[in-house]
């Protein structure tokens, strides 16, 4: 059986229009479906940073805020993402951490909300960072929080509630959520919708202007491979930036910020996102990382996504004891993010075993075992080979 599931992958590896992708990445011989905890490598980006440190920083130092382009990296890094995430121009900043930014657009879309709105609904199944920013917000902007699960968000909204903040893929399943149901459901009740794109930017499309999202988050150390730490990005649609008002003014998102007065005036457009100075030699990291997108459709690598997973679980239903493992993730196309996730009731120790034998997942305890695709590097001769391993390893 497995030598027809290893021709197979030859066969889909030869027809793969992404294949010679993988040799821009810095890889060895581990099946590495870790990518949306941690992106892979770009082989050029050391030289890039050798470059940064030796002559940006060591040789023209503070000069470099204006001759290298640093000061306005936040801006152009974000326009470099815009398209990625299915957003014109001007209307992604760069900067800070996501759990910074879920902060800066939960308040800031409490504060667009109309008046008398006192709710914020929130994913029930969040990534717990969000969940704690949320209350938190909810706590200093006198709101109420109501988790809710996202399938049940439409017969939650009412005329109480002010924004919805949501995760577009589930961070534990791998479930992708309607973004553009869920977005037109918020907006009919008069409320704002707030998105998690962590788990999908850089994975699939997101289509964040043509959905009329309101406000939006993302990291960009896992599909788009920016590096450990590397900044997130704060999306403020074009018609929300007037009124866009930050719960963290800083002398970087000032109209004039080397006029250093006492008073804020922000400035205009997605610049109103930053905050302090900005973190430089990650900044850089990650758009040197960004290359690697260049002439790559979002499209292509949503199509290859599901190729893959399609092709992973296949490779376990045939391979595996039946019962042995069981899919948390949704089976239909327009459900699964580009993740898998297996139930197992020795979740660890299995996990430990696989990343000893060069099968890179991850654990999210108590029982599951997740495994990420990226479509840029990881391959279908990859995928049977994790199927296999891990067949192994259950089997003791």
């Amino acid at each position: 059986m497995s030598e027809t599931f290893a021709a197979r992958a030859a066969a889909l590896d030869n027809a793969d229009q992404l294949a010679d992708l993988r040799k821009l990445f810095t890889l060895d011989d581990t099946v590495y479906l870790d990518g949306n905890s941690l992106g892979a490598l770009p082989v050029h980006v050391p030289a890039r940073m050798q470059e940064v440190l030796s002559r940006e920083w060591g040789e023209l130092r503070i000069r470099s805020w204006g001759e290298s382009g640093w000061w306005t990296a936040p801006e152009r890094i974000g326009d470099r993402i815009a398209p990625i995430v299915g957003a014109a121009a001007g209307q992604i900043v760069v900067g800070d951490s996501t759990s910074v930014n879920v902060f800066k657009a939960v308040v800031a879309a409490t504060r667009l909300a109309p008046e008398g709105r006192d709710e914020i609904l929130v994913d029930a199944t969040t990534f717990p960072t969000d969940g704690y920013i949320a209350a938190s917000a909810a706590r200093m902007t006198g709101h109420r929080l109501v988790p809710v699960a996202p399938a049940e968000v439409p017969d939650a909204l009412g005329p109480r509630t002010a924004a919805v903040l949501l995760n577009h893929v589930d961070f534990r399943t791998g479930r992708l959520h309607d973004l553009p149901g869920l977005t037109a459901a918020a907006h009919a009740a008069g409320a704002l919708a707030v998105w998690d794109l962590c788990h999908s930017a850089g994975a699939l499309p997101v289509g964040l202007d043509v959905h009329g999202v309101d406000l939006a988050v993302g990291c960009t150390y896992k599909y788009l491979n920016g590096g450990p730490g590397s900044p997130a990005f704060l999306y403020v649609a074009e018609r929300h930036q007037a009124g866009f008002d930050s719960p963290l003014p800083g002398w970087t998102s000032h109209a004039d910020p080397f006029a250093m007065t006492s008073g804020y005036a922000p400035a205009d457009g997605a610049v109103r996102g930053r905050v302090g100075t900005p973190d430089i030699l990650s900044m850089l990291a990650l758009e040197a990382s960004l290359d690697v997108w260049n002439g790559v459709s979002v499209e292509a690598v949503r199509a290859k996504s599901l190729a893959l997973t399609d092709f992973f679980l296949e490779c376990v239903a045939a391979y595996l004891p039946e019962g042995r493992v069981t899919s948390l993730t949704p089976a239909a196309h327009a459900e699964r993010g580009s993740q898998v996730a297996l139930r197992c009731e020795d979740a660890e120790p299995v996990m430990n075993a696989l990343i000893a034998r060069g099968v890179v997942g991850d654990l999210r305890r108590p029982d599951v075992l997740r495994f990420g695709f990226t479509p840029l590097y990881v391959g279908f001769a990859d995928v049977e080979r994790a199927a296999r391993v891990l067949d192994e390893v259950v089997r003791g």
